[in-house]
This record gives C-alpha cells, structure tokens and sequence, in this order.
C-alpha cells in the first residue's frame, strides 16, 4: 500500500494529464455523435434508423384466407393428374427426362425462385404462364395503388417421389405420397417473406402485402384458374391449376 502512495504522489502530474485527456477525447466523441445524427448520420446512435420509416398501406379489405383458399387435396389432385406429366417422376433423373414437357421457372421482376432443397424448378406451360399472370397482376395492383413494388418468394415447384420421402422424414406434414407437386402444375408462394425492390422510404408490412397476394389469388381462383389450399402452418398458398 505505501509503495502504490509513493508510486502516485511521484507521477501526480502525469495522472492529471492522462485525465484532462479523456474527458477531452470524450467531449469530442459525444459532438461528433450528435453532428453525425443531425446530419442523417449515425444511424446506430438513434435505434438503427433506416431509410425506411414511411409506412404505406394496400386499401384493399382483409378476408377470412382459411374459408376462402379451402381447395381440398382431392380436388387439386383429380386436376393435376388430368392435365400434367403423365406420371410422376421418381427422382431428379427420372424429372430431367421429361424436360420437353416442362418449362423452367426463373427469378423475374415480380416473384424469386427460392433455394429450392426439395424441388425443380419445373412447371407445365400452362401452369408457367399461371404463375406469370400472378405475377403481372400482383404488380400491376401495387403500381396502381402508388405502393413500393415488391417481389413474392415460389418456395416450392416440381417434386419427385424421391422429394416426397425426404420431406416426409423430415417430418412435413403437409407432405402425402400422391401429391400435386408431382406433375408439374403446382407451386407454393410463400406469404410471410418479400423482397423490397423500390429504393424508397416507403415500406409495406408483410401482412398488407399477404393482403395484395391473397387478392390476386382470389381473382384467379373466382375465374376458374386455380385451385388455392391456405396452409396456415408451412405459411404458404398452395396452389393447382385447373386447366
């Protein structure tokens, strides 16, 4: 203890000096935090501020998805064997030797391809050119209504038999041995994920833009189009063409 009083009372000065320093060096950091705040800077100091703070809303009314999109698998079924591949392909060999009957999906303007794990992204024609027209509308309702335009997420395609059991294991739920995605005319649009393409400050919740998607479904499903399942638990449209 007497060493540690010597060792203070010989480098008083010095210690005064490393002390005035600090308070120095910390006087200019708080100004140059607030300077950087006033100036649009220093987004971290005020709770991670981003160019987006303008919430905007689709006017549309909210609808009951679970009552609406009720296309049971049966239904989706009967019309995906009607009109797609002839038979299910087994695995990804058996699906590529049927490419001529199959159009490729590919991230566009309006919706992403998402990493599929189990599924090609493969489709009919017809049902390619359903999901286009999905797309097309989708943003032709956000441009009319002045909205950021968004992009939607296909998180599911083409599966084969070889798909099926690998989900299955997984333990999908949701996954049946005699399902749709095996002929080509199915896909699942994911209603909880977007991808914000307008540099604005405006942004839309993902609820409101679920509301945009479910309407566009709607008006397919209405004209005969499709066949739409709300699969509340896997947060996806599954969706069937007709014909």
């Amino acid at each position: 203890m007497e060493y540690w009083r010597e060792w203070i009372s010989q480098h008083k000065n010095l210690i005064i000096i490393a002390a005035v320093a600090a308070c120095v060096l910390l006087v200019v950091l708080l100004c140059c935090t607030r300077c950087g705040t006033e100036n649009g800077e220093g987004e971290a100091a005020t709770g991670r501020r981003t160019i987006e703070d303008t919430l905007v809303k689709y006017p549309g009314r909210t609808f009951d998805y679970k009552s609406k999109f009720n296309d049971l698998q049966a239904r989706q079924l009967e019309a995906a064997s009607r009109i797609g591949l002839p038979r299910p392909p087994k695995d990804r060999t058996d699906a590529a030797s049927m490419r001529r009957q199959l159009v490729e999906i590919k991230t566009n303007d309006n919706y992403i391809v998402d990493s599929l794990t189990h599924s090609v992204p493969f489709l009919i024609p017809v049902a390619a050119r359903e999901l286009d027209a999905i797309g097309e509308e989708w943003a032709d309702i956000i441009a009319r209504n002045g909205l950021p335009h968004y992009r939607f997420f296909v998180t599911s395609v083409l599966r084969t038999q070889e798909d099926i059991k690998y989900l299955q294991r997984s333990g999908n739920i949701n996954s049946v041995t005699q399902s749709c995605h095996c002929y080509g005319t199915t896909f699942d649009l994911a209603y909880m994920r977007y991808d914000k393409v307008t540099r604005t400050r405006e942004y839309m919740h993902e609820d409101n833009l679920k509301l945009v998607l479910g309407q566009v479904l709607l008006n397919h499903q209405r004209a005969g189009k499709i066949y739409v399942k709300y699969e509340w638990k896997q947060s996806c449209f599954h969706i069937t063409v007709r014909n």
